[in-house]
Order: structure tokens, then C-alpha cells, then sequence
């Protein structure tokens, strides 16, 4: 699921400054910062057991709602429920961690997420598996934000895209081995079996909960500390709703890949999991990669080159009943996905104050699961039309249009540097809050 604060480097500095790496006075490499903390460590773990918790019952509760009765209708709308109350709650967790601190949020996130699965051990209704859905949706939604918040405050600021690439790493591991593995234990071991390993899973990072906390509260007793911005006040801000339009444009289509390539005309069961599984390994490798290159190079550099290459890849998928268009069409997407992940987060997370990284992770994460969400549901009515060669091409257009804000967002950007100075990565964690669109930066330190 799942991120660099600027400081301002003036005329005078900026030769010194493309070089961050290298010490002012002695000209020799300088020691890179530790990536790797207890505090990025127990977030880490923290978004490895919640996700562990979320993937294992995502494909196992429609299941179980078909053996409690339900019909295909009824089963789509447990999934439904699932994603729409996910939703919900990061439309308000910015506000809730704000008013209620990091801890607070998470401890209240893993509790929705592990407590409501066990009701399942019981006698059960598809209305009851309905509602352990939407509990389970809400602290879900709690949880994504509020670890990618404490990710982002974990890391070094001259490293965080890395960092941030190596939590989506981590986030990767559950999607490829919990969601079968979930499927498999069902019929193998059996649904109890699935359901308490699902609770354990989101419970057990309760225990680092004292270890968890952000900066938010150290940040407002400074009364010179920026303040953030609300959820709907950074939608209206250039700085945050560029990047997360080019986002939402890349999630439409991972979307419909994941929803729709296994049904396909032409295409085997075993070339689509092959395919899913080819997008997945590349797009954490390009996570991975654009993390490091953005921290040494900047990131909104990539937002261009990221779209073009998923859109490539979509592309290609004029040709998905060929085995090997299907795969190069997917290692495309997925690297330019990954990309895109990496350097919108990376970029939103720049241009909040650290108090504010919350409501850039709940923006972040409503541009995934809208897209995720929407892009599937409209791809599915258009498809009967056009067939699915020219639909995946369609849909390879969106991220097409959606170079219009990655070019502005690098033309504000540049404005703002010829302006005021150039951006660069900070060497002793000062930040810059504003939009770049205006150049207009108020520098704080934590």
C-alpha cells in the first residue's frame, strides 16, 4: 500500500547541492543515512500483518458467503462492502489522526481489521459476513493510512524514496503468496483455519503500538511548525492533486488487468496468473528502482516517463490472445506502474508539512482504490462494445490524458525552483511546505 522533504537551496549553494552525496569541505563521500531503523522496521511488520490479514479473506469470503447461500449477487456485494468501507475510512483518517494521534488510529485500525473476522468462527449469515466486511474495510482503510504515514516520518529524508520503495516491497509479498494461499487453506484446512490466522494477523502488530507514534503531536507545540492541510483543502492544492491524478490514472488500469485479463477471449488460465503475476514482480522492481533514482535525481521526472511506459504496456495488449504480447504487455505496465506508485507518493509526501503526512497518505490511498475500484466497473461496460483488445487500448489512453498534469506538475515545479531557488533533497531534514505552482515555501524543521 504505502514517501522526501525539500529544503531551499539558494543560488549561491547549488553546485554543492547536486552533489548531496559528497561533504562541502573535504570533497569525499559522506555517510549515507541508516534506511533501515527499529521505528521503519515495526511499521514495516505493522503493514506486512495487515496486509497478510486483508489479502487471505479478500477472495475467501465471497466463498464462504456461497456456502452460507449466497447467490453471485450477493457475493459480489461482500467484496463491495469491503472496498466501499475502506474508502470511508480514509476519507477520515487525516482528520481522526490529527485529532486522535498516530497510535490511536492504528490501534483502533488493527482491532476492526482482526476482531470482527473471529465472529466469523460462528454460526454465520451472508447479512452477518456482509457486516464483518464492512468492519473489517473500515480498519483496513485506518490502518493503510496511518502505516503510511509512519513510514514516511521513519525515514531519513535524503533516502525516503528508497525507503519508500522497499516498504512496497513489502507490501507486495502478501498480494502474491496470502491471496492464494487464503483460497488454498479454505479448501484444504478449511475456513476456521483461514479465519484465525486472519485475526492473528492483524492483531499481533497491536503489540508495537507504544513504538508507533508519529510526529504530529511534537510538530504542533511548535508554534512555528507548519499546520496541514485538510483532505479537501490539498485536493484544491496544484502540488498534491497533479500527482494524484496521474496516479488514479495508472490504478484504473491495474485494476481492470487484475479483473479482466484472466476472461479475456484467448487467453489460458495459466498465461493470465502468469501475466498478473510478471506485473507484479516488475511493478515492485520499478517501485524499488524509482525510489533510488528519484532520491539522487528527483522525482517528478518520472511522472512522465512512468505513464508512458504503463501505457505501453497496455498497449500491447491489442495483441493478449498471444502469449508473449500478453507477458511483455504486462512486465511494461507493471514497470511504469511501479514507477508511478512510487514517485506520486514520494512527490505528495514532499510537499506536505510532516503533520500533514497523513492526509498525503489518505489522498494517496483514495487515488489507488478509486481507480482500483472504478476502472473495472466502467471497463466492464464498455467491453461488450468494443471487445477486449480495443478496450485495454482505451483504457491505455487514460494514462495517456493523463500527461497533461504530470507536464504541468513539472512546469510548476520548474517555475517554482527558477523563482525561489532550487529544490533539492535536505541534508539535516528541513522541509518546505507549499505548492510549487505558486513558489511560494515556508521552511520547518522537526
Amino acid at each position: 500500500m504505502l514517501h522526501l522533504a525539500p529544503t531551499v537551496t539558494y543560488m549561491s549553494t547549488m553546485t554543492q547541492a547536486r552533489r548531496p552525496g559528497h561533504s562541502k569541505r573535504s570533497g569525499h563521500p559522506a555517510p549515507r543515512a541508516r534506511l533501515i531503523s527499529g521505528r521503519l522496521a515495526l511499521a514495516l511488520m505493522s503493514s506486512f500483518g495487515a496486509l497478510t490479514s486483508f489479502y487471505l479473506l479478500l477472495s475467501v469470503t465471497p466463498m464462504y458467503a456461497v456456502s452460507a447461500g449466497a447467490g453471485s449477487a450477493e457475493a459480489g456485494v461482500v467484496t463491495g462492502s469491503l472496498m466501499l468501507a475502506t474508502v470511508a475510512a480514509e476519507f477520515a483518517s487525516a482528520r481522526l489522526m490529527r485529532r486522535y494521534g498516530y497510535r490511536a488510529v492504528f490501534a483502533a485500525g488493527a482491532l476492526l481489521l482482526g476482531g470482527p473476522a473471529l465472529a466469523l468462527l460462528g454460526p454465520h449469515s451472508v447479512v452477518m459476513i456482509v457486516a464483518v466486511s464492512i468492519a473489517r474495510g473500515l480498519g483496513f482503510g485506518l490502518n493503510t493510512v496511518v502505516i503510511g504515514a509512519l513510514v514516511a516520518t521513519a525515514l531519513p529524508p535524503e533516502r525516503r524514496g528508497e525507503g519508500i520503495g522497499v516498504a512496497g516491497v513489502v507490501a507486495c509479498v502478501p498480494a502474491i503468496v496470502a491471496l492464494p494461499s487464503g483460497v488454498w487453506l479454505a479448501g484444504n484446512a478449511g475456513y476456521p483455519v483461514v479465519i484465525a490466522i486472519t485475526a492473528v494477523s492483524a492483531l499481533v502488530p497491536l503489540a508495537a503500538v507504544q513504538w508507533l507514534a508519529g510526529p504530529a503531536r511534537r510538530q504542533e507545540a511548535d508554534p512555528g511548525a507548519a499546520q496541514p492541510a485538510g483532505l479537501l483543502a490539498s485536493l484544491r492544492s496544484g502540488g498534491q492533486l497533479r500527482p494524484s491524478l496521474v496516479f488514479a490514472a495508472t490504478t484504473v488500469s491495474a485494476g481492470v488487468v487484475a479483473a479482466f485479463l484472466p476472461l479475456a477471449a484467448g487467453v489460458s488460465g495459466g498465461t493470465a496468473a502468469l501475466g498478473l503475476f510478471v506485473q507484479a514482480v516488475a511493478s515492485t522492481a520499478g517501485r524499488w528502482w524509482a525510489g533510488r533514482y528519484g532520491d539522487r535525481h528527483g522525482h517528478a521526472g518520472l511522472l512522465v516517463p512512468g505513464l508512458l511506459m504503463a501505457a505501453a504496456g497496455m498497449g500491447v495488449l491489442i495483441w493478449v490472445a498471444a502469449p508473449a504480447a500478453l507477458i511483455t504487455g504486462m512486465c511494461l505496465f507493471g514497470i511504469g506502474f511501479g514507477i508511478s506508485q512510487n514517485a506520486t507518493f514520494a512527490l505528495m509526501i514532499d510537499r506536505a508539512p510532516v503533520s500533514g503526512y497523513g492526509t498525503a497518505s489518505a489522498l494517496w490511498n483514495l487515488a489507488y482504490d478509486a481507480g482500483y475500484g472504478a476502472g473495472p466497473a466502467v471497463f466492464g461496460v464498455f467491453v461488450v462494445y468494443t471487445g477486449y483488445p480495443a478496450a485495454f487500448a482505451l483504457t491505455g489512453m487514460l494514462m495517456v490524458a493523463a500527461l497533461v498534469p504530470a507536464v504541468r506538475d513539472r512546469a510548476a515545479l520548474a517555475a517554482g525552483a527558477g523563482r525561489d531557488g532550487a529544490l533539492r533533497p535536505p541534508a539535516g531534514g528541513g522541509q518546505v511546505r507549499g505548492d510549487v505552482e505558486t513558489g511560494v515555501t515556508a521552511p520547518s524543521y522537526c
